[in-house]
């Protein structure tokens, strides 16, 4: 069967576009050209001054960081068993900014973000990504498979973004022979999701841990 991919940052478009009413500008006199990481994150603290989200500057911050491996190396750790999640920064409890390690054909499950706003950045490699619809309300018997809203490539310099309001996802390294590197920020942070089965929308609620923070592995790996 031959899927068909759709355009990534038509699909980001309108996933902002769907829940930007609610948020005013408060990044104006803010630059857009990270010029590293350091200065990515020092962005990402002053757009976050206030308690509100502007996801257009956000996404556009994401989009203009190049970065490059020396930057990455630090949570550049991958296991063979599982992607990890690799805290660069805790944002002083209103963000969290990590490097996600995917080795070949690793995915995550399908999953919600507790109402955070979720932006993702693949930096090496490709990504999929695949949009759901949140299952339909019904009786604890009634198992119905979960609709796909969209699939997606994410190469190298693109970004993704999510909200609770536009459904779940699920990304995966497509690559059967090379390993993928994702940045992620999380508007506010969360420490458990739930995640869902594919085939009856049935969910269970997961934490969410750390592979490693700051470069360190933490103490249950």
């Amino acid at each position: 069967m031959t899927e068909t991919l759709s355009n990534t940052y038509t699909n980001v478009g309108n996933d902002i576009q769907s829940v930007r009413g609610k948020y005013v500008d408060n990044t104006a006199h803010l630059s857009t050209e990270p010029k590293s990481l350091t200065e990515l994150i020092e962005l990402i603290y002053q757009a976050f001054a206030t308690n509100e989200v502007n996801i257009d500057y956000v996404h556009t911050i994401m989009r203009n960081y190049k970065g490059n491996m020396r930057e990455w190396a630090p949570y550049l750790k991958f296991q063979p068993n599982k992607y990890t999640r690799n805290l660069v920064d805790a944002g002083n409890g209103k963000f969290n900014l990590m490097i996600l390690c995917w080795a070949e054909s690793q995915g995550s499950s399908i999953h919600n973000h507790t109402n955070s706003h979720c932006f993702m950045k693949c930096i090496q490699g490709s990504m999929i990504e695949t949009k759901y619809a949140w299952p339909k309300e019904g009786s604890e018997n009634e198992e119905d498979a979960m609709r796909v809203i969209s699939r997606s490539e994410l190469k190298e310099g693109m970004v993704a973004y999510i909200h609770d309001s536009i459904g779940l996802h699920r990304v995966e390294n497509p690559s059967h022979t090379d390993t993928a590197v994702s940045l992620h920020l999380y508007v506010p942070p969360y420490d458990h999701c739930n995640v869902f089965d594919e085939r009856t929308g049935r969910t269970n609620e997961a934490n969410v841990t750390f592979y490693s923070i700051g470069g360190q592995l933490t103490a249950n790996e």
